[in-house]
């Protein structure tokens, strides 16, 4: 099933790309191609919906949102093939947004494939939700390869509105409406901040495309104006990501949306936001952005811990440590370009994928409802249920760093980089801060293996579509963690890339390889 998906999916690309060449501007629309692809894959699902019977148009609904994501997989292979600039050089096509573009589409398919199942036992209607999944996965595309900031806003409201429905699909629950609710009025203040940000940076500079702003400010001194605009729109892009002090939305949207979607909201709509905020802190480059970074990840890794350290809900712990990682993320934001943008681009990946399969594991566990969520429940999981037990703790014991774990290599770049650029103390506070952070880890794993259950908690076994999600999950935790090196070097050749795009007569801050060398 999974093979004829892709194949159907590559040939979709393929015809998509043909009719895009024989078009006046050809060219533009293949390197838009991945989101046309999504696009129409999610109107399909849309007109299909209410033709098919409920139960049955589950899974076949399901498959055809999976085909899409493969679809579009295939059509960012095409779209690398074709960089450059299109539609008037308000998108983007090279290195940096390839590899978003796939990060994203990548998590958009195994977060499809994690909602089969729940689904059914959640007794949530399909259609729109799958739907909504692949318009939301266009806006976070888009927003990795857009270079004008005002198609970037446009971009991140087709992102945010599909995350505001998803929130609240658990119609039966308070607690979901409550969190979409919630969710809607503090994104909208936060995305108005951004547009305001975006209003002034062309009232500093007369432009809103990203290199022209970034030459401007780089031949003429900065204007207050500009300073002001990127706080703006770093407060805009920082609720996104859930970083401190714009993480208050966090734990009570995280434990109310249903479980597949906070594995997509902590991951997808954060890279293309961590995308966005690459281009505006290492290209448009205004000076004394560092220490608003600063302030931020330090913020961020110590109130995201220490909140985690109370929780007795793991969906709320989780949703505290989403936005601990945010603050080491943002560690990287406040290196030297090469390294910053590379050491960000891989924590990206090796984040969504060991977030991603956790999330899967606690939506199965919780069954009908989302009832058994608290640690308690926990208790004796590796006696009633080896399997998943073990699967959990692989990716806990990323989440904390451990060798031979992709989160293990995403801490060290990350620290590397803030060492070679001097950041002793934020590097400090991050070490302590991941010392902190693997107690509430542990505890989880604790409760597993050491403690005998008190209560009586049904543990169904993972269904096919489950499986194959954690062990996509499971198989990039272990690559990257055994393997980084080809990941790490396309990050690096996609952050050279970046920079001397941008700044062509500066000489590089750092080499290639300079990741690679210890500590």
């Amino acid at each position: 099933m999974i093979c004829g998906a892709m194949i159907g999916g590559t040939t979709i690309a393929s015809l998509v790309l043909a009719y895009s060449q024989a078009l006046p501007q050809g060219a533009d629309y293949v390197r838009i191609l991945p989101e046309i692809v999504l696009s129409v894959f999610g109107i399909i699902v849309m007109l299909l919906e209410p033709l098919l019977d409920e139960k049955k148009g589950q899974k076949i609904l399901g498959l055809i949102a999976l085909v899409g994501a493969l679809a579009g997989i295939a059509a960012t292979w095409f779209m690398a093939q074709s960089p450059g600039v299109a539609f008037w050089n308000m998108v983007q096509v090279d290195r940096f947004s390839v590899f978003f573009h796939a990060l994203v589409i990548a998590i958009t398919g195994v977060v499809i494939l994690s909602s089969y199942e729940y689904m059914a036992v959640q007794r949530i209607r399909a259609g729109e939700y799958y739907a909504l999944i692949l318009f939301g996965a266009v806006g976070m595309a888009l927003m990795s390869s857009a270079v004008e900031l005002v198609l970037i806003f446009i971009a991140l409201e087709i992102s945010s509105i599909s995350s505001y429905v998803l929130t609240g699909f658990r119609r039966h629950e308070a607690a979901s409406a409550e969190a979409s609710l919630k969710y809607f009025l503090l994104g909208s203040f936060a995305t108005a901040f951004f547009l305001y940000g975006v209003a002034m940076m062309f009232g500093a500079t007369g432009s809103t495309n990203i290199d022209p702003v970034s030459r401007t400010l780089q031949t003429a001194p900065v204007p207050l104006l500009a300073f002001v605009a990127v706080a703006l729109m770093f407060v805009g892009l920082g609720f996104k990501v859930a970083a401190a002090p714009f993480h208050v939305w966090t734990p009570d949207v995280y434990e109310g949306a249903p479980a597949p979607i906070v594995g997509l909201m902590s991951t997808a709509p954060k890279a293309a936001a961590f995308a966005v905020l690459l281009r505006i802190v290492f290209v448009i480059n205004v000076p004394g952005t560092v220490w608003l970074v600063w302030v931020a990840a330090a913020l961020s890794m110590t109130l995201g811990n220490v909140g985690a350290l109370v929780q007795n809900n793991v969906k709320r712990l989780l949703a505290y440590s989403s936005i601990a990682h945010a603050g080491y993320l943002l560690v990287a934001f406040a290196a030297a370009p090469i390294l910053g943008i590379s050491a960000a681009m891989f924590y990206t990946a090796a984040y969504a994928a060991m977030n991603l399969g956790a999330f899967a594991v606690v939506g199965h566990f919780a069954n009908a409802g989302e009832r058994y969520v608290t640690l308690e429940d926990y208790e004796g999981l590796g006696r009633s249920s080896p399997l998943l037990a073990a699967t959990l703790t692989i990716f806990l014991l990323s989440l904390i760093g451990i060798p031979m774990t992709g989160g293990f290599f995403a801490k060290f770049y990350v620290f590397s980089a803030a060492v070679k650029a001097n950041l002793i103390w934020l590097t400090i506070i991050g070490v302590l801060n991941s010392g902190i952070g693997a107690y509430y880890y542990l505890r989880i794993i604790v409760m597993m293996y050491m403690r005998e259950s008190r209560k009586a908690v049904p543990v169904t076994p993972v269904p096919f579509a489950l499986r194959l999600a954690l062990v996509c999950c499971i198989g990039a935790t272990i690559y990257l963690g055994l393997f980084p090196g080809r990941v790490l070097q396309y990050a690096q050749d996609s952050a050279q890339e970046l920079v001397q795009h941008s700044r062509p007569e500066t000489p590089l801050s750092a080499p290639v390889s300079a990741l690679r060398e210890p500590l």
